[in-house]
Order: structure tokens, then C-alpha cells, then sequence
């Protein structure tokens, strides 16, 4: 297995700072494949920064009461992007001082099949991508 299908630590978005950051920083920007949306932000890498791409994966406990049913959508979100991910890892490979941190936001109370999150995924990261 090559390492660009696999979902690191190091991809995942740990840091609260980070976190506000896209949310509040005022340069995040967002697109919306329902029932998926993404809020991204572009930035210059680090020299700490080992990947150029960072996700967080968030379910409203308003839409799942139960923890069950969040955790596999995460599951499905997580699976479908590290799948996926090489869609926009290919334009980030071009430009190396940048890194984005991605966001991906649950807006459904539904749950749906991995076939319908995969495709609304790889239409994000394509748009992403184009952003770039």
C-alpha cells in the first residue's frame, strides 16, 4: 500500500489555535456538495508541517443523538477522503510552499450510502483543487 492512501496523524487538524483559525480567521472560505460541506483554508507551509493537507471531520449531535450513527458517518467521511485525497494532493504537489486545512461538515439528518459521500467528495475536492 503507497503512502498517499493512508490517513496519518499528521493530516489531521489536533490544534484548537488551527481550528479557530478556519472558522474565524476571515480567509476560509466554503463549498457545499449536500450533504457534505467543506470550509478550506489556504496557507503558507510551515517548516514544522510533515503533510500539505489537514482535515478535521465534524457531526452535529442536534442531527445523531446517538454516537453510533456519528461515528459511522466520520467513519464514511474519513474513508472517502483518504480514498479520494490524491485529487488535490496532485495540484498541492505543485506548489509546495502552500498546505490547506480542510474542514468537512455533516448538514444532513439522514444517513447515506459510502457510494453517494464519495461522490459529493470527490466534487469538493475537485473544486478545491480548481481553487488552487
Amino acid at each position: 500500500m503507497s503512502a498517499i492512501h493512508t490517513l496519518g496523524g499528521q493530516e489531521r487538524i489536533k490544534s484548537k489555535k488551527l481550528i479557530d483559525t478556519l472558522f474565524n480567521g476571515g480567509n476560509s472560505r466554503s463549498l457545499t456538495a449536500f450533504p457534505l460541506r467543506i470550509v478550506y483554508m489556504i496557507r503558507a507551509r510551515e517548516s514544522d508541517d510533515n503533510s500539505q493537507a489537514q482535515i478535521m471531520v465534524s457531526v452535529s449531535k442536534r442531527h445523531f443523538k446517538r454516537a453510533v450513527k456519528r461515528n459511522r458517518i466520520k467513519r464514511q467521511i474519513r474513508e472517502t477522503y483518504r480514498q479520494n485525497k490524491e485529487l488535490l494532493l496532485d495540484v498541492l504537489i505543485q506548489k509546495p510552499e502552500t498546505t490547506v486545512c480542510m474542514a468537512f461538515i455533516w448538514q444532513s439528518d439522514q444517513l447515506f450510502p459510502s457510494s453517494d459521500i464519495e461522490h459529493c467528495m470527490k466534487s469538493l475536492l475537485q473544486r478545491v483543487a480548481e481553487k488552487l
